[in-house]
């Protein structure tokens, strides 16, 4: 017996926090009741399950790593008809989601799944994997801006983890940088409000690096599924940022 969200997650229906979503909203339904108990246990081979009146079925798990343009939303759908990155995977059978976000205006390395349980590793603040970026910054930040990354900097929502922080070129003529960064939170588009209170703002954002795993040779658009040992990796990953001292901040 398992609790009825982990199941939704697992079938591919949507995360863990979306299905409890759905839970709360009277959307789903176990051997014709609707339940709304974040508490209640199924079998998934033996209940009847539904959402939206649909039966559920357990999917083949898909793991996706994708090279998101700039200019694409990280949703499966938009009201205001931009691009999507659904649109890109109009070839897999199952449905996916990402795991976690990146901006209208961030590129790179994003991760996909319909592994709810896998997804919620990933994302739950007491797991937060680092993720490493490169930054094109306004002007060449001072080592000592670059300092008050690494010992933490404090925003509107209060004091950032201490980041990584390294110069990965600069650009005289442009009057510009580029800052490799790696944060360990995953707060609303921190990168860009961390440069912005030490006075450079982003120019550019890719994500290069998720955990253990690279974007590397992947062009832009384009996607990969993960090996296995890619995927025992990132679990690995999760459960180790999980022991950090300043994890769940």
């Amino acid at each position: 017996m398992e609790r009825l969200q982990k199941v939704l997650a697992e079938a591919g229906v949507a995360s863990r926090r979306k299905s409890e979503e759905m839970i709360r909203a009277g959307r789903v339904e176990v051997n014709g009741q609707i339940v709304r108990d974040m508490g209640v246990k199924v079998d998934p081979k033996q209940d009847a399950i539904k959402v939206d009146g649909r039966p559920i079925r357990q999917e083949k798990k898909v793991y996706v790593l994708f090279n998101k343009p700039k200019g694409v939303i990280t949703s499966a759908s938009d009201p205001e008809g931009r691009k999507t990155v659904a649109s890109f995977f109009t070839n897999i059978r199952e449905r996916i989601y990402p795991v976690g976000r990146l901006d209208y205006d961030t590129e790179g390395l994003l991760l996909l799944t319909n592994d709810g349980e896998f997804a919620h590793l990933l994302t739950h603040p007491k797991h937060h994997v680092p993720r490493t970026y490169l930054a094109t910054v306004k002007g060449v930040p001072h080592g000592t801006k670059l300092d008050k990354l690494r010992s933490g900097i404090e925003l509107e929502d209060g004091m950032t983890s201490p980041a990584e922080a390294e110069y990965y070129d600069i650009d005289l003529d442009k009057n510009e940088a580029v800052i490799q960064v790696t944060i360990y939170e995953g707060r609303n588009r921190q990168v860009r409000r961390m440069f912005e209170a030490i006075g450079h703002p982003v120019q550019k954002l890719k994500r290069i690096k998720f955990g253990p795993i690279l974007l590397a040779g992947l062009p832009r658009g384009k996607y990969r599924h993960l090996t296995a040992e890619e995927i025992k990796e990132l679990r690995a990953a999760a459960l180790e940022a999980g022991k950090r001292p300043n994890s769940g901040s």
